[in-house]
């Protein structure tokens, strides 16, 4: 049997992929905000790592940034449709030791949005030889996987919820049964930990875990608790945390379970949207987390400093990404160290 190994975010990393936005992008109505978000995040990332940037065809990045960032920065001219590349980017393994680049189908989140130009963007990296020569490209576009659906612990635990990969228009017929011997075939690990509780209003994606609860360590996860009786969300976050109290380790130990707040309600034209604390990024030295200009900004960050001592914490004023409905793990995807 071949040996896989999926690593953990906190893994040593050689690069953070993002998609700019354009003007053919939902961003098109607030497209100078945002991209003035995307400037102050990518800044942040190219401070610790190099950063690879799929732009529109004919858009200059260079005048975004010093001499100092365009040296850690790679950029190439490739069709999006939109610019969450938690979802659309390629999932990082070590085969036998060697890199490989797992390029699995998008489908827009079950056919709700386009994606035909998404779901090539991973190839096309390759076909531009933006990769060090030992990484290899498996196409997986026969089954539907977003990065967002899935959080490894680096031990051979994959963290997923049920509403997700087993929602309508994703992997059907398969059942729930043959989807987690496929990703423990392909990913190499030795379990799933599926949630069946647990939900953001506004969330398109059909709970992405990315967006509920978090490996922190292998033996920690940050989840978002909700304590306001009167919240719609409540009763399933609190199913969700009783779930995640009876989970254990692979040793068979209680996980330690950091509550994070839940985030003051935001709303645009379509309802309440999904922010989330959860949604944070774990680099080489830092986790960049979002925030929302709400005093349980603050807490957020304080509990995330004392799970990641050794990082530092900085808040991203995520209220321009939220409003279509994501954050900053959304929009971006690490490589481990050996990838670039």
């Amino acid at each position: 049997m071949l040996q896989i190994y999926y690593p953990a975010e906190w893994s040593p990393q050689s690069c953070i992929q993002i998609t700019w936005p354009h003007s053919g992008t939902d961003w098109a109505d607030v497209l100078e905000e945002v991209t003035l978000s995307y400037i102050t995040l990518s800044k942040e990332i190219l401070k610790r790592e190099k950063l690879l940037i799929v732009i529109p065809r004919g858009y200059n990045i260079k005048d975004h940034f010093t001499e100092d960032e365009l040296a850690n920065l790679i950029y190439t001219e490739v069709d999006s449709n939109d610019t969450w590349a938690r979802d659309h980017g390629a999932i990082s393994v070590f085969v036998e030791g060697k890199p490989v680049l797992l390029d699995f189908g998008f489908n827009g989140w079950g056919l709700k949005f386009a994606s035909n130009f998404d779901n090539q963007i991973t190839s096309r990296l390759f076909e531009n030889s933006l990769f060090n020569e030992s990484v290899s490209y498996q196409n997986n576009l026969n089954f539907i996987l977003e990065g967002g659906s899935i959080e490894s612990d680096g031990k051979g635990t994959i963290l997923t919820t049920s509403q997700c990969l087993l929602a309508p228009n994703r992997n059907q017929p398969m059942s729930k049964d043959q989807i987690e011997d496929y990703l423990k075939k392909t990913l190499g690990a030795e379990r799933i930990l599926w949630l069946n509780h647990g939900y953001l209003a506004g969330d398109d994606t059909d709970s992405h875990v990315d967006t509920l609860a978090r490996f922190c360590n292998e033996n920690t996860i940050a989840y978002v608790k909700c304590e306001d009786v009167t919240d719609e969300h409540y009763t399933e976050l609190k199913a969700m945390e009783d779930e995640l109290k009876s989970f254990v380790t692979l040793t068979g130990e209680k996980y330690n379970l950091v509550a994070m707040p839940m985030a003051d309600a935001l709303y645009g034209d379509s309802g309440r949207l999904p922010a989330t604390y959860a949604n944070f990024i774990i680099l080489n030295e830092a986790v960049l987390v979002p925030i929302y200009g709400s005093s349980k900004d603050q807490v957020a960050i304080e509990l995330l400093q004392q799970v990641f001592p050794d990082r530092d914490i900085v808040g991203i004023d995520s209220r321009p990404f939220i409003k279509q409905h994501g954050s900053l793990h959304c929009l971006t995807m690490q490589f481990p160290e050996g990838f670039l």
